[in-house]
């Protein structure tokens, strides 16, 4: 007969208890590390590092950062553009690596040759996850990083894959079912429509399944909703954050009170106006550094605006947590999980000379993302279905979402108004 797991003690690491003297002096010398070696191989941080007047002497302490600008997703872009294909934040030559990702942007991504990031296995630990679990990872294994990353931390713990990726519900459930499928890893919101969905079927969830925990991302999860998944599955069910540049940059334990900062990466909350450090409480955007010598990005920013708290956690990590996140320094909006950026809601626009003005409204209804792409027309369109049908194709095409199309009268959208309307609301 089978033991029992126990998904409620101990921790991945012995560092996720270290005295704050202990955090100090472990980042400061993990990132005197990665600013050294990353001046030497990195061309972009060196040019970084230049503009700043500083030489990697200069960075020693995790305060000392402030030095340096902050480095947004957006100058990827560009940077990309002028220096391809990672704009010279590779640390390591392109025959050195294993995979290239592809993010929306498109921004390019350097895969390590050997996985031996921690910080996520940190985090699916903290949810619950254990050695012998069965894992079904949900999260699209096409082109970007993120079900790879997870894959692979998943190993560090000990758990066997079930590669699924996105959609294909019924045959999500039956794998669910046949496998006996121990850990969950998606967005709440494909976790609720499986469910949903199981429950047509004539399943019983709880009874039916054999699921135990997940690790959900890429989506807000809203209480309400975690509270009704848990109730009617039984199970455990834990949120992370962090980007597919970066990695995780904190993850919930089963307090629910915030989501730690992982050992391996240094986690800043920034005022984006001056670039200076904010204290416990104080709403600023959320910049990583990691210390990933293939992509070593530092002082990153994720466009994200959090706050955090350093007081002590019940489950004995020591690390200060991210509180929640409140919000976009730009309008950079996550949607179904995917990034989408006012450039490329004008670049579907600029597909369609039909098209004189447009914005992307995003909503929220039982649980789930709806995107509508409002086109203003500089005049009635000769075969509107038409016009639709192939706006939708191009929407699918460069956001790699899909999105109903809305048509307007030239004039319908206010002077100075947002590409990207976030009007969901977080209950």
């Amino acid at each position: 007969m089978a033991t029992k797991k126990d998904r409620y003690s101990g921790y991945f690491s012995k560092q996720e208890t270290m005295t704050a003297a202990e955090r100090r002096r472990y980042l400061n010398k993990k990132l005197k590390q990665i600013v050294a070696y990353a001046y030497d191989q990195a061309p972009a941080f060196r040019k970084k590092m230049d503009r700043a007047r500083a030489k990697p002497p200069d960075l020693t302490t995790v305060k000392d950062l402030e030095r340096l600008a902050i480095t947004e997703k957006t100058d990827l872009i560009g940077m990309q553009k002028k220096s391809p294909p990672f704009g010279g934040w590779n640390g390591v030559p392109a025959e050195a690596l294993r995979r290239i990702f592809v993010s929306p942007g498109p921004i390019y991504e350097p895969g390590e040759m050997h996985y031996d990031d921690t910080r996520w296995a940190q985090g699916l630990f903290a949810g619950g996850f254990r050695a012998g679990d069965i894992a079904q990872v949900t999260f699209s294994y096409h082109l970007v990083p993120f079900a790879f990353m997870l894959d692979e931390s998943l190993k560090l713990l000990g758990c066997r894959t079930v590669p699924s990726g996105v959609g294909n519900t019924e045959l999500q459930i039956q794998t669910l079912k046949d496998l006996k499928v121990t850990g969950f890893l998606g967005t709440p919101s494909f976790l609720h429509t499986i469910l949903q969905r199981a429950k047509e079927l004539g399943l019983n969830p709880k009874k039916d399944l054999n699921l135990k925990t997940a690790f959900v991302a890429a989506e807000m999860l809203p209480e309400s909703l975690r509270d009704s998944i848990e109730s009617e599955l039984g199970i455990i069910i834990r949120q992370s954050y962090g980007t597919a540049d970066i990695g995780c940059l904190g993850y919930e334990c089963l307090e629910k009170n915030g989501m730690h900062f992982p050992d391996d990466a240094i986690v800043e909350i920034v005022d984006p106006q001056t670039g200076k450090q904010l204290g416990p409480g104080e709403v600023g955007e959320v910049v990583g550094t990691c210390f990933n010598k293939v992509y070593p990005l530092i002082r990153f920013g994720t466009g994200d605006l959090s706050y955090y708290s350093d007081e002590p956690c019940p489950c004995g990590r020591t690390t200060p947590r991210l509180i929640k996140i409140v919000g976009r320094v730009d309008q950079v909006t996550k949607v179904k999980g995917m990034f989408i950026h006012p450039g490329q809601v004008d670049a579907v626009a600029a597909k369609f000379p039909e098209i004189c003005a447009c914005q992307v409204v995003v909503t929220r209804e039982g649980h789930q993302d709806r995107m509508t792409f409002r086109a203003e027309l500089i005049g009635p369109a000769g075969n509107p279905d038409l016009l639709k049908a192939d706006l939708q194709k191009t929407i699918q095409d460069i956001l790699r979402l899909r999105g109903e199309v809305q048509f307007l009268n030239r004039g319908s959208l206010p002077k100075g108004a947002k590409k990207i309307d976030d009007k969901r609301v977080w209950e």
